[in-house]
């Protein structure tokens, strides 16, 4: 059974068809970035997938199950969500938020328990926040404010976990070390991934199958290797580039080719 299954997906943005016609099936345990050009319908896919938008066409189910049946509560054991749209607007402080991921295993008024605290304190020493627990949201800096948010999606302990650019605000040591850390929770903790992201190159160092999106249609689905190449980044991109591999990962690697036209 797939974690995620989704046929035949449509959605306009008033008139502008975003998403055209996307079939995508993700398996369990499997990790997943999505890339394509500003546009394509990257960020758009994800809320279908997550139930978020519902499509004009077409359906999405969860560990097959059609998503439009499933409560909130039931989906949010089921998936976990950082998206790029989380704000640091109200007076909570950071384990405020990172406990928020405990809401589906709560009923009503019902106070954290000494578990939600102690699944609390484990994201935040995953994502290295442990020190800004007690500061407000508020008061952060951008790749903090990620990280925070990155930690509440860990909390809520679900099998599927879904990230809309999870690396953006973040430095490149944070960058590597959130990277590794969604690798580890695939392989150790046997968590699927879907990730939006614009990195081709981190997408193709952190991740084993790859989905490029261009015009809200899947150009290209598969390993790493099979799908980042010169003549398919050229397509969707538009710009001419050199695909070798990187000598660390032994991954597929892209470089601007900045001598074209000179």
């Amino acid at each position: 059974m797939n974690s995620i299954e989704a046929s035949g997906l449509m959605f306009r943005y008033r008139k502008d068809l975003v998403i055209s016609g996307i079939d995508l099936a993700v398996g369990q345990n499997e990790s997943i970035a999505v890339i394509g050009p500003n546009g394509s319908g990257k960020s758009t896919l994800l809320k279908l997938l997550t139930g978020i938008v519902t499509p004009g066409q077409g359906r999405v189910s969860i560990e097959g199950v059609p998503i439009q049946t499933l409560g909130r509560r039931a989906l949010s054991r089921r998936m976990a969500l950082v998206s790029q749209e989380g704000s640091g607007q109200f007076p909570f402080t950071v384990m405020d938020v990172v406990l928020m991921g405990r809401a589906p295993y709560l009923s009503g008024f019902q106070m954290e328990r000494a578990g939600d605290l102690e699944r609390a304190y484990r994201a935040m020493e995953t994502t290295d926040i442990t020190n800004l627990a007690d500061r407000p949201i508020g008061m952060l800096s951008g790749g903090e404010r990620q990280r925070a948010f990155i930690a509440r999606a860990l909390c809520q302990d679900t099998p599927i976990l879904l990230l809309d650019e999870p690396t953006a605000f973040l430095d490149i040591a944070h960058q590597v070390s959130l990277l590794s850390l969604i690798r580890r929770l695939h392989t150790s903790h046997h968590k699927t991934i879907v990730s939006v992201t614009h990195d081709i190159n981190l997408a193709a160092s952190f991740f084993d199958r790859i989905v490029i999106l261009s015009g809200g249609r899947v150009f290209a689905d598969g390993r790493p290797d099979r799908v980042v190449t010169e003549r398919i980044i050229e397509q969707v991109y538009g710009t001419t580039v050199l695909v070798d591999i990187n000598p660390v990962t032994s991954r597929p690697r892209v470089t601007l080719r900045t001598d074209s036209g000179i």
